[in-house]
C-alpha cells in the first residue's frame, strides 16, 4: 500500500478502502502528499468524516495544522506552549493556523491561537487569500464570525475573484452572517470581479431571504 493508493481512496470517499490499507500498514495515517498535506488535513478538506475517524484512531503525530483543522485543542496547546511562534504558523498548503481552527468551527483553538500571538487578519500564502473570517463565513460559523470582527477583522477584506465576507455571506445563505457584517461596516453594495452583487449572488442561487433582506437595505 502507497501514501499516493491511500490520497486516492481519501478523494474518493472510499472509506473500506481506507480502513484496509491502515489494517495492513497503520503508519500510513502518518502519510503526506506531495505538498506536505497529511493523510488526516486531506480527509477534512474533503469533508470525509468517517475517513477521519478511521486515521485518528491510528494516533497520527498531528502537527499544529492537523491539530487546529481537527479540532485537538489538547495538542494545539502542547505545541504552542512549547513553541509560541508556532500560533503564527501556516499549513503546508498555505493556509494559516488560525484561519483553519476558524473555517472547521474551532472558536476554543481560534481564541487560543488569537491569545498567543496569532494574526487573526493573516491572509493564505497560497493565492487564495483566504483568512480567519472569510473562512469562518464560508463555514457558516456565526459565533466565530462575530467573535472576529469584534476583534478587529477587516469586514470589507476582499480575495479571491474579488469576493468579501459579505458577497460569500450572500452567496452561501448565511443571512444571520450577513447581519452581523452590515453591523460592523462590511459595504453592501460591493461588487465581485465579474460584477455580481450581495443580491444577484443571492437571487442566482435562491437564498430569497437573504434576498429580500439586500433588497430591503
Amino acid at each position: 500500500m502507497s501514501a499516493a493508493e491511500l490520497f486516492e481512496a481519501i478523494r474518493a470517499g472510499d472509506a473500506a478502502a481506507v480502513g484496509a490499507m491502515l489494517n495492513a500498514s497503520p503508519s500510513l495515517a502518518n502519510a503526506k502528499n506531495d505538498a506536505g498535506v497529511s493523510a488526516v488535513l486531506m480527509s477534512i478538506y474533503s469533508g470525509r468524516r468517517e475517513i477521519r475517524d478511521l486515521l485518528l484512531a491510528q494516533e497520527p503525530a498531528l502537527e499544529l495544522h492537523d491539530a487546529a483543522a481537527v479540532g485537538n485543542l489538547d495538542r494545539v496547546r502542547l505545541l504552542v506552549e512549547k513553541d509560541p511562534s508556532l500560533a503564527q504558523a501556516f499549513s503546508p498548503d498555505g493556509f494559516p493556523v488560525v484561519a483553519l481552527a476558524a473555517v472547521f468551527g474551532h472558536h476554543e483553538i481560534l481564541r487560543f491561537l488569537f491569545e498567543h500571538g496569532a494574526d487573526i487578519s493573516a491572509p493564505a500564502t497560497n493565492g487564495s487569500g483566504y483568512n480567519a473570517l472569510t473562512g469562518a463565513v464560508a463555514g457558516g460559523h456565526t459565533e466565530i464570525v462575530k467573535w472576529l470582527l469584534e476583534h478587529g477583522a477587516n469586514p470589507n477584506y476582499r480575495y479571491s475573484a474579488g469576493y468579501s465576507p459579505l458577497l460569500t455571506a450572500a452567496a452561501n445563505g448565511h443571512l444571520g452572517i450577513l447581519r452581523l457584517l452590515i453591523e460592523h461596516g462590511a459595504d453592501a453594495s460591493a461588487d465581485t470581479n465579474d460584477g455580481k452583487s450581495a443580491l444577484t449572488l443571492a437571487t442566482e442561487r435562491n437564498h430569497l431571504e437573504v434576498a429580500a433582506y439586500l433588497h430591503s437595505l
